[in-house]
C-alpha cells in the first residue's frame, strides 16, 4: 500500500472530508452532465436520422455542444459563468440563488444536487472506510445520482450511463473486494436484467402497454452484477412499493392522471444504492421478522 492509503486508512475522517470534497465537485459536473447528455443524444440522432433520409441536404453545420463546450452561461442574459461563481454550493449561497449579472433566479436544485452527492458519498466513505469497494461504490453513487435527474427529467436511463456502469461491476467482481464472485456478477446481471425484461412483456402483453423501458432492465442488472442474484428481491420490493407511494402521492398533488407515466429509474437506484450498503442487514432483519 502506498503512503497515502496507508493514511487515509488509518484515519477515516478524513478519507470521509476527502470524498465529500471531491464530490461536492463531482456534482457541480454532474449538473452540467444532466442537463446536456440528453441533449447531445438528440443531437446525434437528428445527425444519424438526417444522414440517412436526407444525405444530399446541406444542413448548416452545428455549433460544437458537448460536456466541455460551450461554456456554462446564465439561462436568461447569456453570460458566461466565471470560475469563481461556479464554486459548488457556496457561490449559489453566497449569490443568494441569483446571477450575479441579471440577477436572475438560479434553481436551487443545482446546489442540491452538489449537496446530494457530498451526502451519499460521505455516507459510502463512513460506511466502508477507504478501500477499493467504497471507491467503486461512490464511483456507483455519482452514476446513480445522474440517472435518477436524468429519468426524472426526460423518462431515460442512458446507455451511455448504464452499460459502462455494467460493464465495470462485471469487472470488479475478479478482484479480491467484490462481493461476488464472477460467475454470481454474471448470473446475477443476467437474473436482473430478465426480472424487468419478463414483467415488461407480461404486463404489455395483458394491456398492451409499456410499462417501463430497457434503461431500467440495464440498471437492474448493474445491481444484480454487484450484489448478485440473492438481493433482487429486496431491491425489486423497496422500489416497487416507494415507488407506488411517491407515484401516487405525486400524482394526486399535481392531480394528473393515473395513466401518467412517471420515472421507474430513480426507484431503482434508491433501493440498489440501499442494498449495496445495507442490504444483508435489511434481509436478515425482514428474515428474523419472519422467524426463520
Amino acid at each position: 500500500m502506498s503512503d497515502i492509503q496507508v493514511f487515509l486508512s488509518d484515519y477515516p475522517s478524513l478519507f470521509i472530508l476527502a470524498a465529500t470534497i471531491v464530490s461536492l465537485i463531482v456534482g457541480s459536473f454532474l449538473n452540467v452532465l444532466i442537463y446536456r447528455l440528453p441533449i447531445m443524444m438528440e443531437r446525434e440522432w437528428q445527425q444519424e436520422y438526417q444522414a440517412y433520409f436526407s444525405p444530399d441536404a446541406n444542413a448548416a453545420k452545428a455549433e460544437p455542444f458537448n460536456l466541455a463546450v460551450p461554456r456554462s452561461r446564465c439561462p436568461k442574459c447569456q453570460s458566461a459563468i466565471k470560475a469563481y461563481d461556479n464554486i459548488p454550493v457556496i457561490s449559489w449561497l453566497m449569490l443568494g440563488g441569483k446571477c450575479r449579472n441579471c440577477k436572475a433566479s438560479i434553481s436551487a436544485r443545482y446546489p442540491a444536487i452538489e449537496a446530494l452527492t457530498a451526502l451519499l458519498s460521505a455516507t459510502v466513505a463512513w460506511q466502508l472506510g477507504f478501500g477499493l469497494p467504497a471507491l467503486l461504490l461512490i464511483l456507483v453513487t455519482w452514476v446513480l445520482i445522474a440517472l435518477t435527474f436524468i429519468d426524472i427529467d426526460k423518462m431515460l436511463l442512458p446507455d451511455q450511463l448504464t452499460l459502462p456502469l455494467l460493464w465495470l461491476a462485471l469487472l470488479f467482481s475478479l478482484t479480491d473486494s467484490a462481493m461476488v464472485n464472477p460467475a454470481q456478477a454474471i448470473v446475477g446481471a443476467a437474473c436482473g436484467y430478465l426480472s424487468l425484461w419478463s414483467v415488461y412483456w407480461l404486463f404489455k402483453l395483458l394491456t398492451g402497454k409499456e410499462g417501463m423501458g430497457y434503461g431500467d432492465f440495464k440498471l437492474m442488472a448493474v445491481f444484480g452484477a454487484l450484489l448478485g442474484w440473492q438481493q433482487l428481491p429486496l431491491i425489486i420490493l423497496l422500489s416497487s412499493v416507494v415507488g407506488a407511494v411517491i407515484g401516487i402521492l405525486l400524482l394526486s398533488i399535481q392531480g394528473k392522471d393515473k395513466a401518467t407515466p412517471i420515472p421507474f429509474g430513480p426507484y431503482i437506484a434508491a433501493a440498489g444504492w440501499i442494498a449495496l450498503l445495507w442490504g444483508e442487514q435489511l434481509t436478515g432483519a425482514y428474515l428474523r421478522y419472519l422467524g426463520l
